[in-house]
């Protein structure tokens, strides 16, 4: 039996989340069908296009993204200060650029002054706007439906496009986020649909070494801001070139099988997730395959266990193992 969404996503324990959807028809979401000879490319567009807009509503920031040839991987970090910090007028406002929103709100959004009971209804919608907009599973429902949609008048059909809910992990420590980034950012090569992580297109890796080379950062993208340090703003705990080449670096071994070579050159750079350069190039290969629920050491999964009130500690030895 699948788990329940709000037995898997727990803010309290962690912000950052791996999230995969897939395509349930044969049809592509994107690339080429190889049976009828259609192209699906431009999807990928739809998916991106969606993705990086959606951010700009949600409180909720991309750190690493891929959109595959049938589905698609999201790390998403769930900004939630970012969430309370919102007067009630900019959560009003956010939530007609999704949908309608309540007769209440048009009014209000309208310059209409209301009523003592109707400003108390306005608050309390206010109130349920702000908690779907730092909502992992609000966020995927309308990225999914809207893809879902798009694809259904293009091929002329009606009935579901997705699998009938996202998967998702919670990623507890900074070797889980380090580890899923780099896994989502490097499909594109592992499935030969790249040589390089830079010509891997629709891809956050990509965005990252473009805007690298200008000696910037992505605006649509989650930031790194370095290593851990006492009132560290909010970003990725890690350095960005440090990042970028240890990606490449990874993405040359998975294709040319150079095992050795990411441990002369890089080890160094995980030293401080405590990986092993073997253990970083099964997470980076095999990272599903080896999880299939939270991933963290065995402190971070043991909490997110207890409070979630899971009877079982899902992953512990296969994360001890490698995350060690």
């Amino acid at each position: 039996m699948a788990t329940a969404k709000n037995r898997q996503i727990s803010l309290f324990d962690t912000q950052y989340y791996h999230c995969i959807s897939r395509c349930v028809r044969r049809a592509f979401l994107c690339g080429e069908d190889k049976v009828t000879g259609q192209s699906f490319e431009h999807r990928r567009g739809w998916v991106e296009d969606k993705l990086l807009y959606l951010t700009e509503v949600f409180a909720i920031d991309i750190c690493a993204y891929a959109v595959m040839s049938n589905h698609t991987h999201l790390v998403l970090f769930v900004n939630v200060d970012q969430a309370k910090s919102w007067s009630m007028h900019e959560v009003i406002t956010r939530w007609p650029q999704l949908f309608k929103g309540t007769l209440i709100t048009q009014q209000y959004l309208r310059g209409e002054t209301l009523i003592e009971s109707l400003q108390k209804n306005l608050e309390d919608t206010a109130t349920v706007y702000r908690q779907r907009l730092m909502d992992i599973s609000w966020f995927m429902r309308i990225l999914n439906e809207s893809i879902a949609v798009q694809a259904n008048k293009e091929d002329n059909c009606t009935g579901i496009f997705w699998e009938g809910r996202f998967k998702s992990q919670a990623l507890l420590d900074e070797a889980a986020l380090a580890a899923c980034m780099a896994y989502v950012d490097l499909n594109p090569v592992r499935a030969n649909m790249a040589d390089t992580p830079e010509s891997s297109n629709h891809t956050s890796i990509q965005q990252r070494i473009k805007a690298a080379i200008k000696g910037q950062q992505p605006k649509t993208l989650l930031p790194f801001v370095g290593n851990p340090k006492q009132n560290m703003p909010i970003g990725l705990p890690f350095v960005l070139n440090d990042y970028i080449q240890l990606v490449e670096l990874t993405g040359h071994c998975i294709r040319e099988d150079k095992y050795g070579y990411i441990e002369q050159s890089q080890a160094g750079k995980l030293t401080r997730l405590n990986i092993s350069a073997e253990n970083w190039l099964i997470l980076t290969t095999q990272f599903r395959k080896c999880f299939h629920g939270a991933v963290g050491h065995k402190e971070a999964l043991t909490e997110f266990c207890q409070h979630q009130h899971l009877k079982k500690r899902a992953n512990v030895s296969i994360c001890e193992k490698l995350l060690a």
